[in-house]
Order: structure tokens, then sequence, then C-alpha cells
């Protein structure tokens, strides 16, 4: 019987907020994602950019840096 090995990945995500340039109250929230293995990173401005990148590489699509070009 053969048992085939699991494949993972690991990423480091940073996560911050930055004052909008809307309201001085008004802050909003930053993303990175580091492939530490590899160096790459994918900078998001919300959240649902950064979840389209993880549901990107999670199909084994695009890489988070190549996502969040898109994003610009």
């Amino acid at each position: 019987m053969t048992t085939k090995q699991a494949y993972y990945r690991i990423y480091l995500l940073t996560v911050w907020q930055e004052q909008s340039r809307g309201p001085p109250e008004s802050l909003i929230w930053r993303f990175r994602l580091e492939d530490p293995r590899t160096g790459q990173q994918g900078v998001f401005a919300d959240a649902a950019s950064l979840m389209t990148a993880l549901h990107a590489l999670a199909a084994g699509g695009e890489s988070a840096e190549d996502q969040s070009r898109k994003e610009e």
C-alpha cells in the first residue's frame, strides 16, 4: 500500500492598518502575503483581494505576487 505525502505551502501573512485619505478616524487594513521559500510577495489593498489570491493559490493558479499586480 502506498501513501501519498500531503502537499502543503507555508506563507507569512502581514496585516496592518493605515489612515485613509477620508475622515481622520477612518482606518483601512492592508495585507502582505509572502512565500518565505522564494521571497515572492503580494500586497493587497483589501481582504477580498487577499482571499481571491489565496483561492487562486489553493487551486494551483497564480502566485500572490501575480495576483497583487492585477489589483494595481
